[in-house]
């Protein structure tokens, strides 16, 4: 059981704790992304007397951290681009000696860097066409204006500065009325008996009439910096990693919620600076719409534990030293599809699915011996709704399947599987599904993917015209029997996959006289292609028996599809 302790320190006693190594920063921690202009408001409030929010810290130790636990620290210089924004910076990872390091910074990282960088680093303004400060960045230094007759302040803007707090990059030029922040921490300041000296030298310039104006701001900096008990926070003890990241996911870092995928990129990208470009250049085409987390969980599929969800330096390395198997892996998935007519693109927005078949083709070169075991898979699991609730503990029993049945996906194992078995209830229960649902959406896609032309556009469109059943029932038929086919006219029995243009001009029209429009050909065409059956008409008296006539059809049909 976690407990929690609430304490507060100084600036001083932090940031003293960030540069001794005290402190430092979950691999999980996003990058710095402050710009100067927070960094300079950060400073404002603080003068002003504003409270600074509170901070959540993580006590690390040798119960709850393991040997695969990294850290990293705190920034030690900046370089902001020419919007004034922090340049992105891949953190250096490394584990930790907990007898010299026990505090990880779950919440105000942005805040204790831009403290810790006013104070102890260096900041850097790129130069236009410079990448990095080696390249030509300008040295610029944090500064506060002493002199008030200097100052102006805009009252009517919300949000706005009180005091002249700014970065300036004109160190040869910088005016002798102004102070620059860090300065505080020289000795002169902290010693009781020099400070009073200190500060008057430091004010030596300002006029007459600004002296008390600089004096108060420079003994207010003093108390801010090293006596009052700014850092409030709540310090966590007894909390495994996985707890921490989910804790801290659930806060706003830098005013923006985290998602769990978005840190467990960071992490990823720690151990692969690179990482996000070359899932970039893998995305562009067939996996446009799939995004990074496809990515991220094939590679737990594949190296890790999908359950647990959490990358690691190991799998990190085996997903960057076996780059080019994993694209093949996905390269080769795509072409299996594509000769199955089936596109890649349609799981965009649901690509668990593919991952037991991207684990089964990374490990098994033979994979092609049985497209009939990865056929059945997919389509079962879609028609099944086999992801629809514990996703990664149905990976994990797909993954642990494949490697009992000597890494293989056959319609033998499938059908061991109790909820991938194909039964007459789940037959019944696509049967059932109705126009809009996802499933019956899936089933009129694979049913018709031997004609299916992949550069039109289709819609789930009714046979026998919905509005057709809100009018005045036909006179043989008893209101019962009505009621029954009212009941039946959504269903995928009264469904097919009409191409857009067509089904626009259909419209309502009733199903006979869009049949009798057609030629021979067409007519042909059109019962192979929506499974109509014979010998039975097609008027809306005799609902029931082609309902009942075309349900027996889709039901081999499906049966088929399922393997």
């Amino acid at each position: 059981m976690s407990r929690l302790v609430d304490s507060s320190i100084s600036n001083y006693e932090a940031l003293e704790n960030i540069k001794n190594g005290k402190y430092v920063m979950p691999a999980f921690q996003r990058q710095y992304v402050w710009s100067m202009e927070q960094v300079e408001k950060l400073w404002d409030s603080i003068l002003l007397d504003y409270p600074i929010a509170t901070f959540l810290f993580w006590h690390v130790d040798d119960d709850n951290v393991t040997w695969d636990t990294y850290f990293c620290n705190f920034l030690n210089d900046v370089t902001f681009d020419n919007r004034k924004q922090a340049d992105t910076v891949n953190y250096e990872l490394s584990n930790i000696n907990v007898n010299l390091t026990d505090t990880a910074v779950l919440d105000g990282q942005q805040r204790l860097t831009s403290l810790f960088l006013s104070l102890y680093g260096e900041a850097f303004i790129r130069q236009k066409y410079a990448r990095r400060k080696s390249s030509g960045g300008i040295v610029t230094k944090l500064l506060i204006e002493l002199n008030k007759n200097k100052i102006t302040v805009d009252e009517e803007e919300y949000n706005s500065k009180k005091f002249d707090i700014k970065f300036s990059d004109k160190i040869g030029k910088q005016s002798p009325t102004q102070f620059e922040i860090k300065n505080i921490l020289d000795v002169k300041f902290q010693d009781e008996t020099t400070r009073e000296m200190a500060i008057e030298d430091a004010i030596s310039n300002v006029p007459a009439d600004s002296k008390d104006y600089a004096r108060n701001i420079l003994n207010k900096l003093y108390n801010k910096v090293f006596v009052e008990k700014l850092i409030r926070y709540t310090e966590i003890h007894d909390m495994k990693q996985d707890d921490a990241l989910e804790m801290f996911v659930r806060f706003n870092s830098g005013g923006k919620a985290l998602r769990k995928s978005e840190i467990t990129m960071s992490i990823l990208e720690a151990y692969w600076p690179s990482a996000k470009t070359e899932f970039g250049k893998l995305l562009v085409d067939s996996y446009e719409n799939f995004g990074t987390d496809f990515i991220i969980r094939s590679a737990l599929m594949l190296y890790g534990d999908v359950v647990k969800s959490n990358i690691n330096k190991n799998i990190a390395e085996e997903l960057k030293n076996n780059w080019n198997d994993f694209k093949k892996a996905l390269k080769n998935l795509e072409s299996i599809l594509k000769d199955m007519k089936i596109g890649v693109s349609r799981f965009s927005g649901s690509w668990n699915v593919l991952l037991p078949i991207i684990y089964f083709i990374y490990y098994n070169s033979d994979y092609r011996n049985n497209l009939d075991g990865i056929r059945a898979y997919l389509i079962r699991a879609v028609l099944f709704t086999y992801f629809q609730s514990g996703t990664t503990s149905k990976l994990q029993q797909m993954k642990s399947r494949i490697n009992e049945n000597d890494h293989e996906i056959s319609v033998e194992m499938l059908n061991q599987m109790n909820d991938l078995r194909v039964t007459d209830g789940k037959i019944e229960d696509i049967l059932n599904e109705e126009k809009g649902s996802r499933v019956a959406g899936e089933a009129l896609y694979f049913l018709s993917l031997d004609w299916r032309n992949n550069h039109f556009k289709y819609e789930q469109d009714h046979l026998h015209p919905f509005e057709r059943f809100d009018g005045n029932k036909p006179i043989a038929v008893s209101m019962e029997d009505w009621r029954n086919w009212r009941g039946n006219r959504n269903r995928l029995a009264n469904l097919h996959s009409l191409e857009g243009r067509s089904n626009a001009s259909k419209s309502d029209m009733r199903l006979v006289d869009y049949y009798n429009d057609m030629n021979d050909s067409q007519k042909e065409e059109f019962r192979r292609q929506a499974f109509i059956p014979e010998d039975v008409s097609l008027e809306l008296e005799n609902f029931d028996e082609f309902y009942e006539k075309r349900k027996e059809i889709l039901t081999v049909k499906i049966r088929e599809l399922l393997g």
